[in-house]
């Protein structure tokens, strides 16, 4: 079926011949610089990394394991056909490239891995690791996608991010050229900001060369900063068909040629605080491609480039 907006499924269908492909989750027991004190301790305020990480993908089992581990689950339950290793947890280029090379290759001689997708920070990458990567890239399908989350410094600050959005265009520059594919995450809905404020980010973000991007819901999950200051002072957070709403707004306004990853967050029911909309993720995706055929609409309808 084809979506009104550009979605992963369509782009890996066309990249990969038609084959089924999924990302198979890789802990590799990284960290992030301002958990362990090299720009301070405790993470992103908003962070627990269980919010995210399959069963499946425990970093006391080897790269090889988790791989396969995973990939028995999305055959059985997707028929999936092809994979890409997915660097998920924490900072996944937060290490010497020798052992960043030590992974990956590991994780690429997997059979049927046609690729890797690599979850990082924007100030965590530098020549020698963007090199490699595009070595990698050369061969191999290579996606790095960069934690940004809100292009605005004041919500950086907010979250306890240790850098500002200069930093992330410095990377996306750096890694720009070559094989490498470069997609962003950012959440929506921080305190920080207004709603035309969040929406203004679809444009910016249309402008800095990404690709690939992945849209959050601000979400409260237990055991994280954030979860001490919403029960303190609680504040807004989106309702099911406000959110509906704002991503089709959102992805009116984004370019048409950047490749949506996801439109919302997941987080276990059991860690989640809040927003709770009592819905699965089939619910969701069909309203919000619901909403786009109501309104006659489509990705990129409102983008105008500059």
């Amino acid at each position: 079926m084809m979506r009104r907006y550009n979605s992963f499924s369509q782009y890996a269908s066309q990249r990969f011949g038609g084959k089924k492909i999924y990302k198979v989750n890789v802990d590799a027991g990284f960290t992030c610089p301002n958990r362990d004190g090299t720009l301070g301790f405790g993470g992103c305020v908003y962070c627990n990394n269980d919010s995210f990480r399959p069963e499946a993908c425990k970093p006391a089992l080897p790269i090889r394991q988790q791989i396969e581990n995973g990939m028995e689950y999305l055959r059985r339950r997707y028929g999936a056909e092809l994979f890409l290793a997915y660097f998920q947890p924490f900072t996944n280029t937060y290490a010497p490239v020798d052992t960043l090379q030590k992974y990956y290759r590991e994780a690429l001689e997997v059979p049927l891995v046609a690729g890797l997708a690599i979850g990082t920070r924007p100030d965590c990458v530098d020549s020698e690791k963007i090199s490699l990567l595009q070595d990698i890239a050369r061969t191999k399908f290579v996606l790095v996608e960069y934690g940004l989350q809100s292009i605005y410094d004041k919500s950086l600050r907010f979250i306890n991010r240790g850098h500002d959005f200069s930093r992330f265009f410095e990377a996306v520059r750096a890694t720009a050229g070559g094989e490498v594919e470069i997609g962003a995450h950012i959440i929506a809905g921080f305190p920080t900001e207004t709603s035309e404020e969040t929406l203004a980010m679809a444009g910016a973000l249309s402008e800095t060369g990404i690709r690939f991007l992945k849209i959050h819901q601000l979400q409260i999950v237990k055991g994280t900063k954030l979860a001490n200051m919403f029960a303190q002072n609680p504040f807004h957070v989106f309702g099911y068909d406000e959110y509906v709403s704002f991503v089709v707004d959102f992805l009116e306004r984004l370019s048409p040629e950047i490749v949506i990853q996801r439109l919302f967050a997941t987080a276990p029911d059991d860690i989640l605080i809040a927003p709770r909309w009592d819905s699965d993720r089939h619910r969701l995706l069909r309203d919000i491609e619901g909403e786009l055929e109501r309104r006659g609409s489509f990705q990129g309808e409102k983008f105008s480039a500059k």
